[in-house]
């Protein structure tokens, strides 16, 4: 839940209301992450802005102190004039103060151009800072859609399986499978026993009563010593 508001910027309710409706938390993780890369965009833009605020404050703190040593040369140079005897000495001097001045001026324009740079410098360590942390919270949201992405679909085939299933009667199957089960072991039965008829009934009614008379009797119609019919059975078998 607290993803979401972080990510969309919606009132609780609404939050609340969007998920009890079950809307599809992918596209609002989508928009949400395209709001948060819009508003990347608007950081960086802004982070460049105070850059080049800080790059131009400090270059002209950088003019305003080379112009203060410039002055101060030229004061020194116009001494020496009057020291020479080149230059009056009132007109020197005057003229000295005056590029002392100027001197003092471009002094107090570095010091406030070199203030405002540092200024610019901490705001632009904190954007910095800030679009570190908001480009880790994108990457750590893309990296959460793809998971959402994936258990969405394993849900939904799921859910798939399981209502295809639900539909299945596994009692009225289970039946159906029995009653086959049943008349298949009839028919084998039947076809059994048709079999076991066929063995019986073939051969003549001569033949069938023949051999009922031969059975256990030799050539002249004696009974046979117990054994007889499986030791003739054995040498028939070795050729003797």
């Amino acid at each position: 839940m607290n993803i979401f508001k972080r990510l969309f910027k919606i009132g609780e309710s609404e939050a609340h209301s969007a998920l009890n409706k079950l809307e599809n938390p992918i596209k609002l993780t989508e928009q949400g992450i395209r709001d948060l890369k819009k508003d990347l965009q608007e950081t960086m833009r802004s982070l460049a802005e105070v850059k080049a605020s800080e790059i131009r404050m400090r270059k002209m703190g950088e003019e305003q102190k080379n112009l203060a040593l410039d002055y101060e040369r030229k004061a020194m140079m116009l001494l020496n004039k009057v020291k020479n005897g080149q230059l009056d000495s009132a007109q020197g001097e005057s003229l000295a103060r005056e590029a002392l001045t100027r001197k003092e001026e471009c002094v107090g324009k570095s010091t406030r151009a070199f203030k405002d740079s540092e200024q610019q410098r901490a705001m632009v360590q904190k954007l910095e800072g800030s679009v570190g942390t908001l480009k880790t919270r994108i990457q750590s949201f893309e990296n959460d859609l793809v998971t959402l992405k994936a258990r969405a679909k394993t849900a939904k085939a799921s859910r798939k399986i399981n209502q295809q299933l639900s539909k299945i009667d596994s009692g009225g199957t289970i039946a159906m499978l029995e009653r086959m089960k049943e008349k298949v072991e009839e028919e084998e039965t039947l076809a059994e026993s048709y079999g076991e008829l066929l063995e019986s009934g073939s051969g003549s009614v001569d033949d069938q009563i023949n051999q009922a008379l031969q059975s256990g009797t030799d050539s002249e119609g004696k009974a046979l010593p117990p054994g007889q019919d499986s030791l003739d059975e054995l040498k028939k078998k070795m050729g003797l």
